[in-house]
């Protein structure tokens, strides 16, 4: 594997054989269909031969690339299943790995961000990456104290590689679409390019995670580890280990999956109450289902807080409110509040009945004590929005969603991807009733805290 492609030319030109790719892959199943083997044979090896050409790609690219990949693969809930199952597997390849960047790279990096004598800093160090990820790799070691750490190293090139990719990668938006139903590509990868200078600063990184990690530090739920060194493209960070939570949607126990859904939720939730940060980037990867301190049952660790939204005052009231409100069917109070707070244009009429009609089955987990996420009902979210003939379409076609929402978002229907995937039943009202501003009555709220008092 050679160093981090960065020219330009060289990128583009990766990038455009994708759709060329495409292209070529029809076909070839067109003459395998020629020559006698069944539509539906030929439909499978096809996307199978797809599916490893866009891992390939954008595995060896990294940069913008492979965090569009890490972003897309959270999605793959809501493809049908005839076509989520070859791309299942070569995209969640992309969650927890990537090629590696050689380790004569690796070492220059270190010594030019730690200094000439960065060896003394740490007492052992494995040079074989334990994970690589869209704009750096992690690297096991011993620091100088005896702590087992992390040490993340931006890959060289990473922000030029980044901006260069989404750019491309919008222009390829069109033939990209179809993997994900109902949603329009562009404006993800618009969001991932407004947000690669902040993850690209390890020093932003490094204060997000240390507020994280001093306000979970005692918590019986969440892990999360301390930051031990910082410099330009160097990370250094407490080791943490765990059971991946890919390999707990390949194969974990029920039990194990519904306590990650559990977890994963009420991070969701919990982090922008208590720290006033949200984590941004839910794709699996960096999540670990650790086991908890006493022993009895699980923790979850998080990693990776490159990507955050900056929400002083928690999560907004409106989301609650609006959820809450929704669930009692009050439709001119939601479409009030959806107007006032710009989801729906001035120059725009809906009735309000069929807005709340719009959203009932998206918060059907909200309405009931637990709920089972599965893919089934992920899909059949997706195609009811997506199908043209549907009135859902239409009205979800005149939303708007702004700017201030924007990352909220993504990171909701993100986590409700990975829970899909889990196939977890989870008790989502517990945690929006202790976390989420808004969605309590005030009396309620009242009650409880003099309830907890």
């Amino acid at each position: 594997m050679s160093d981090l492609p960065r020219k330009a030319v060289t990128r583009t030109a990766k990038l455009a054989a994708l759709p060329l790719g495409f292209a070529g892959r029809a076909t070839w199943g067109l003459g395998k269909r020629i020559g006698g083997k069944s539509a539906e044979i030929v439909a499978r090896e096809l996307q199978q031969r797809t599916a490893e050409q866009l891992f390939k790609v954008l595995g060896e690219l990294k940069g913008g690339a492979m965090k569009f990949g890490q972003a897309l693969s959270v999605f793959e809930s809501a493809l049908p299943e005839e076509i989520a199952g070859p791309y299942r597997a070569a995209l969640t390849k992309l969650q927890e790995a990537a090629p590696p960047m050689p380790t004569r790279t690796v070492h220059a990096v270190l010594e030019e961000r730690l200094g000439e004598d960065w060896r003394e800093l740490f007492l052992s160090f494995e040079d074989k990456p334990a994970a690589a990820a869209s704009i750096g790799q992690v690297h096991r070691a011993v620091w100088h104290d005896g702590r087992e750490v992390a040490v993340k190293v931006q890959y060289p090139g990473a922000g030029e590689a980044l901006l260069s990719d989404l750019n491309q990668l919008s222009r390829f938006a069109r033939l990209l679409g179809p993997l994900i139903p109902g949603m329009d590509i562009k404006p993800l990868i618009s969001e991932l390019r407004d947000r690669v200078s902040e993850e690209l600063d390890y020093a932003l990184e490094a204060q997000a995670q240390r507020e994280h990690a001093a306000e979970f530090a005692d918590d019986a739920d969440v892990a999360i580890p301390d930051v031990v060194h910082q410099s330009d493209q160097v990370l250094v960070t407490e080791w943490i280990d765990g059971i991946p939570l890919a390999e707990v949607i390949s194969g974990g126990t029920a039990e194990e999956r519904d306590r990650a859904g559990q977890l994963l939720a009420r991070f969701l939730f919990s982090g922008p109450a208590r720290t006033g940060l949200l984590h941004a980037d839910p794709h699996p990867g960096n999540f670990r289902l650790l086991p908890a301190d006493d022993g009895d049952g699980w923790r979850l660790g998080v990693l990776d807080f490159g990507t955050v939204d900056r929400l002083s005052g928690g999560l907004p009231d409106t989301i609650g409110e609006c959820l809450r409100m929704t669930l009692e069917g009050e439709a001119d109070a939601v479409y009030g509040l959806l107007c006032e707070e710009g989801f729906v244009k001035e120059t725009i009429d809906l009735d309000p009945d069929a807005v709340l009609d719009y959203l009932l089955p998206i918060i059907e987990p909200a309405e009931v004590e637990e709920f089972t996420f599965t893919r089934g009902w992920m899909r059949a979210q997706a195609a009811r929005i997506a199908d043209i003939r549907s009135p859902a379409h239409q009205l979800g076609k005149q939303l708007n969603l702004p700017p201030s929402y924007l990352l909220i978002h993504r990171v909701t229907l993100s986590t409700i991807g990975v829970l899909c995937q889990l196939n977890a039943t989870v008790r989502l009202r517990d945690e929006l009733e202790s976390w989420l501003p808004g969605f309590l009555a005030e009396e309620d709220s009242e009650d409880s805290a003099a309830v907890e008092a």
